[in-house]
């Protein structure tokens, strides 16, 4: 993706949203796939923002490494984006869209390499766009039921669930 015989910029930007999962795989596994796509494709990643244990949820300007990251596109000329998928940007369909809609706004690219055509805007592409956050937030829905679930048995059992915060 050179232009004009220069590298194309960009940031990295990972997410995960528990605090539990900050020495789990979830960096490890999205630095490697957004370095190895930027790799193939003559991006250079020059910075990259850590979203520690912020929830998909959350409305982009509600994270700090996002809102850092907003700050660094509007100052230093870096357009694009990086993301190893789409719920890492958001998993509630409503702020992946108006999140998608403000970059989109400022000229911005989220390339997912997952899904590489992300802000591609033809009907077909937008509508798939759209049914993946519509699974992603889904998916999250579920898991939050299966853990409170969890939790509640456990404390039906054992009189108490977790440790203090």
């Amino acid at each position: 993706m050179p232009y004009d015989g220069f590298m194309v910029k960009a940031f990295g930007y990972l997410r995960v949203s528990g605090k539990g999962q900050l020495d789990g795989d979830g960096f490890p596994r999205q630095l490697a796939a957004i370095k190895k796509y930027a790799t193939a494709h003559d991006i250079k990643i020059v910075t990259v923002f850590r979203e520690e244990g912020v929830t998909g949820t959350k409305e982009s300007m509600d994270r700090p490494a996002f809102s850092e990251m907003m700050t660094a596109l509007h100052a230093n000329g870096v357009r694009t984006i990086i993301i190893e998928r789409l719920d890492r940007l958001a998993r509630d369909l409503m702020v992946q869209e108006a999140t998608i809609a403000d970059l989109r706004k400022h000229g911005f690219t989220v390339i997912s390499v997952a899904e590489p055509d992300l802000m591609e805007n033809d009907p077909s592409r937008k509508a798939f766009r759209q049914m993946m956050g519509v699974f992603a937030e889904y998916e999250k829905d579920t898991i939050v039921a299966k853990l409170r679930g969890a939790r509640m048995r456990m404390r039906a059992k054992e009189g108490r669930c977790e440790e203090r915060k």
